[in-house]
Parts: C-alpha cells; sequence; structure tokens
C-alpha cells in the first residue's frame, strides 16, 4: 500500500511517574493486561522483540488479537511499534493499514513526572477508515484513563 495518503493522531498527557515507571508498564505483560484490560499479552522487550495481545474470554477463540514488532526500542525514552497484524472475531477490518503503520510512545520526564505521547500512523485517509479511525481515537482516551488508574493503584501500593 505504498502510495497511499495516510493520516495519524496523537494523544499525550501528563502523568505523575517517572519515565522508568511509564516505559516499564509499556512492556510489563502483567502491567498491559491490567491498564488495558487484555486477557493475554506477550512481550519480547527488545529491539526487533514482539509485543501482542489477545482479548476475550476464550484463549482458545479470542475477540481480538493485535501483534507488532519493536521496532525502536530506547527505554526509558521512546518505543516504536510496526504493525504486525490485527484480528478481530467480527472479521477483517474493510481496508488495510499502510506499510508504514508505526505506534510511537514517547516519554518525556517533566516537573510533575512526565509526558507520555503516543503517535499512531497509517490510517488510509479513505472514508473506509473513518469508523476505525474514531474508534482508535477514543481508544486512546480510554487506554490513558486505564494508565492513570494503573498508576494510581500501583504507586498506592
Amino acid at each position: 500500500m505504498k502510495g497511499i495518503e495516510t493520516r495519524s493522531h496523537v494523544h499525550e498527557e501528563s502523568l505523575a511517574a517517572t519515565a522508568e515507571e511509564i516505559f516499564a508498564l509499556l512492556i510489563t505483560p502483567s502491567a498491559i493486561r491490567r491498564w488495558w484490560g487484555a486477557a493475554r499479552v506477550t512481550v519480547l522487550p527488545e529491539l526487533n522483540g514482539v509485543w501482542t495481545a489477545a482479548w476475550g474470554e476464550k484463549e482458545d477463540d479470542p475477540e481480538y488479537i493485535s501483534t507488532a514488532a519493536l521496532v525502536e526500542f530506547d527505554p526509558p525514552r521512546r518505543l516504536t511499534m510496526k504493525y504486525g497484524k490485527y484480528y478481530a472475531k467480527s472479521g477483517p477490518l474493510p481496508f488495510e493499514f499502510a506499510d508504514e503503520s508505526l505506534t510511537t510512545f514517547d516519554i518525556v520526564p517533566s516537573s510533575e513526572g512526565c509526558i507520555l505521547r503516543v503517535e499512531q500512523t497509517g490510517f488510509p485517509a479513505d472514508p473506509i477508515a473513518d469508523e476505525f479511525y474514531a474508534a482508535c481515537e477514543t481508544g486512546w482516551q480510554t487506554t490513558f484513563e486505564g494508565i492513570r488508574n494503573y498508576l494510581t493503584d500501583t504507586l498506592s501500593e
């Protein structure tokens, strides 16, 4: 899908945690399950490692699966994942992601803790992707709420 027009979205928030704590929650399967609500997660936390999450009660028949390769691994500053495969039990997406689809997490220390910025690229600009694009924007808001709740729960333990 080279040469297609794409779009991306960015979400960032200031969080009351260190860059090391934020980076750790992005690559630790037990943390990811808690803040993202995934049923199962596997991460090989290294350059060219893997990041996979699955949702649904039935391990042998998941509702959703998302996979990515870790193409940039720079603790505790940056983690970039290249889209691998997205599976939904309900059926395939009505479009394909661009070849260069990435999700990049940048972590910048601040006086209150750090800023976590996520940029997801490679969404086709075609209206056929509008519904999924909007769902991902809402999903990042929910994801950051999960991260904030995770931090509140774990930092108070």
